[in-house]
């Protein structure tokens, strides 16, 4: 990978949890970084703690601003921002358009207008926080599951597209990670993701010694590797299994299937 000091690297949604860790961690290993997060405070408190630019404001449209702010240049775009609404088919329509466009079509604007110039010269990385959903899925948020299997497909989608022009991709698929979303998942995030949820710090731990090796998959929580080939290998076992958790979940007051 070499080294990413004086590289210009844009983190968004990281007023704080998993993009704070990423905006420190890059800015503690010497790259210029831009802080994007929906929350003007927030994204202003972390870029003055590490010495970073703040441009608040909606992930779709900030690589303008980020690169203005960067000098011109802007050389690894980490796409963060998440939301996690919960519910399923009966949730409403608002919410899957919210985590469609913040969990998927935010990555899409952001590679469409940082492709050109990383081709251009032969060279860029896009990150992206996937999560584990993305390979397994998540109890209680079909709109969080749905968006982020999509999430994957389009970094797999770049990663298989662009490797060979110099555009390296990662996609970063944690379990549950100590951060406001994990706090608002609720019983479904108490019953799966708590028991072994880790520090963001250590997401970004994981992202670097991933770059490090080169790798396109990024799993903080190294068992997610074994379910994934689980799900593939024997889906209705897998599912059978999900479904066991879903039953617990239900058992939960106030956690029934919604009608």
């Amino acid at each position: 990978m070499g080294t990413v000091r004086d590289a210009g690297v844009v983190v968004t949604g990281a007023g704080g949890g998993i993009g704070a860790a990423l905006a420190r961690r890059f800015a503690a290993e010497g790259a210029r970084v831009v802080v994007n997060d929906l929350d003007v405070t927030k994204a202003e408190a972390v870029a003055e703690e590490i010495g970073a630019i703040a441009v608040p404001g909606d992930a779709s449209g900030v690589v303008p601003a980020a690169r203005k702010a960067l000098g011109g240049r802007v050389d690894i775009y980490c796409a963060n921002a998440g939301v996690a609404p919960a519910g399923g088919p009966e949730a409403e329509e608002d919410l899957w358009e919210a985590a469609w466009d913040v969990n998927v079509m935010a990555h899409v604007r952001a590679a469409r207008e940082l492709l050109p110039e990383w081709l251009d010269r032969g060279s860029g990385r896009f990150v992206a926080t996937v999560s584990a959903a993305g390979l397994l899925t998540m109890l209680g948020s079909a709109p969080y599951s749905v968006s982020k299997h999509a999430a994957l497909a389009f970094a797999e989608w770049l990663s298989l597209t662009y490797r060979h022009c110099g555009v390296d991709v990662h996609a970063i698929c944690p379990q549950g990670v100590r951060t406001d979303m994990l706090r608002g998942t609720g019983a479904a995030g108490e019953l799966v993701l708590v028991p072994t949820a880790i520090e963001p710090a250590q997401v970004a731990d994981a992202l670097f010694e991933g770059m490090a090796a080169g790798r396109f998959l990024i799993l903080p929580h190294p068992e997610v590797a074994d379910y994934y080939a689980a799900r593939a290998t024997d889906p209705d076992r897998w599912l059978r299994g999900m479904n066991h958790l879903q039953r617990r979940l239900e058992e939960v007051p106030g956690q029934g299937v919604g009608r």
